[in-house]
């Protein structure tokens, strides 16, 4: 079973609703949880939130946080996360930022540093990740790697 259909399944069993916010993915999170047929129950909004302005405007990231921690950020991932659980008033919230490439890196974060977070309920639980290859496998990378984070959440893995 792929991970978006258990995460739909365990959604839906637990009455829980969830949020994204993706940057770096373009949308793709969103996407594959959608796919699965019945996704209404539980998937209530994904925010592609590409620009910084997008993260302010629309996940309330405030912008001096952007300033002094960039927008790929373990503190940016977790706003994000949680702006998107607030905004669509869902149960859980989950993030991705980071660096799909070929441009746009540094020697500090290189193509391919990624941050996530699933935000619930007084709980925020933030990974970094450094994912090689194309931009196409970048993102497919980070789709995966968030929507298992989501499961071990689920599935009580993370403390």
């Amino acid at each position: 079973m792929k991970p978006e259909e258990k995460i739909g399944s365990i959604l839906r069993e637990k009455g829980f609703k969830i949020a994204t916010a993706e940057s770096c993915t373009g949308g793709l999170i969103a996407s594959r949880i959608t796919d699965i047929s019945g996704a209404s129950e539980y998937f209530e909004a994904g925010f592609v939130t590409y620009s910084n302005r997008a993260k302010t405007c629309f996940l309330a990231v405030p912008d001096d946080v952007i300033k002094e921690k960039g927008a790929v950020s373990h503190d940016v991932a977790e706003l994000m996360a949680e702006g998107a659980r607030s905004m669509a008033e869902a149960d859980i919230g989950l993030s991705v930022t980071g660096i799909a490439g070929p441009a746009g890196g540094t020697i500090e974060k290189p193509v391919g540093t990624v941050y996530m977070c699933v935000s619930c309920a007084g709980k925020t639980f933030v990974r970094h990740f450094l994912f090689n290859g194309n931009r196409k496998g970048i993102k497919k990378q980070t789709s995966d790697a968030a929507l298992v984070l989501v499961l071990d959440y689920l599935e009580g893995r993370l403390i």
